[in-house]
């Protein structure tokens, strides 16, 4: 018997599909882009035709293993496409280290995009997160107004305690915001009269008790949702109110008003 005759058909059918990886067209990679074996992918690497349409054909796969996507980063290709870049940070198996650098290489709303697409793991998610913020103090008003409509909970609420009236209206409309970044806003040095206002009447937010108490705690809101307000609150809440230390003399004022109302009825 030969030695030919031993050789295992699979093997004769990878060592086939090997060398169709090194020594194929252009077109035809597209196909041997398709098969399932790790080995194989990789034996594409070494083909001299192989360009980026290529490899972001290849980077739509889900299935693909670190190792793999490891090599296609260190690829020189890779390290001049940008195309590459956004398709390896998008794919769900790429390594943690690898979308951590490439992640500098992003667009802003590349990130943006990072952020939401379906599929995307935690840690995509977090360091996108990270890189968007790390940029919102050079970022430009604009681009910011329509972060404030697409972003993530976590930028939203970022550009929110900035205080900018302009962008406290949007991202009160954002659909992501959440209530406690909203309470943190108003507790802090940003608010002001105009923006704590336009939380006091969004249509939104305005009923939402814990943000009453927010609001009438903060010794810079208008007068007026004193007014407003203190009528809807029970008494025990009113006299707490009373007692805080943040309260202006003239809210305090307001407050004692509304009390004497009571104790009168």
């Amino acid at each position: 018997m030969s030695n030919k005759s031993r050789i295992p058909l699979i093997d004769l059918e990878l060592a086939k599909r090997l060398h169709k990886a090194l020594t194929a067209s252009s077109d035809e990679l597209f196909q041997v882009l398709t098969d399932p074996d790790m080995q194989v992918l990789r034996s594409t690497f070494k083909n001299q035709n192989i360009n980026e349409d290529h490899l972001l054909t290849l980077l739509k796969r889900r299935d693909l293993t670190e190792e793999l996507l490891k090599l296609i980063y260190q690829l020189d290709i890779s390290k001049h496409s940008h195309r590459l870049q956004v398709a390896l940070v998008k794919n769900p198996g790429t390594p943690g280290p690898v979308a951590l650098a490439l992640l500098p290489f992003l667009h802003l709303f590349e990130l943006v995009d990072l952020c939401i697409i379906p599929g995307v793991t935690p840690d995509q998610k977090f360091g996108a997160e990270r890189a968007i913020l790390q940029r919102l103090p050079t970022t430009e008003l604009g681009n910011k107004m329509t972060l404030a409509r697409r972003a993530t909970a976590t930028v939203v609420g970022a550009i929110l305690k900035e205080g900018n009236a302009r962008l406290v209206e949007i991202c009160l409309g954002s659909p992501r915001l959440r209530e406690v970044d909203i309470l943190q806003f108003i507790n802090s040095a940003a608010a002001s009269p105009e923006t704590i206002s336009m939380v006091a009447r969004h249509s939104k937010w305005k009923s939402r008790p814990n943000l009453k108490l927010a609001v009438l705690k903060n010794s810079r809101t208008p007068a007026i949702w004193f007014t407003l307000y203190l009528p809807q609150l029970r008494t025990p809440d009113v006299r707490n109110l009373l007692a805080s230390r943040r309260l202006s003399p003239s809210q305090k004022k307001l407050v004692q008003d509304e009390l004497k109302k009571r104790c009168a009825g």
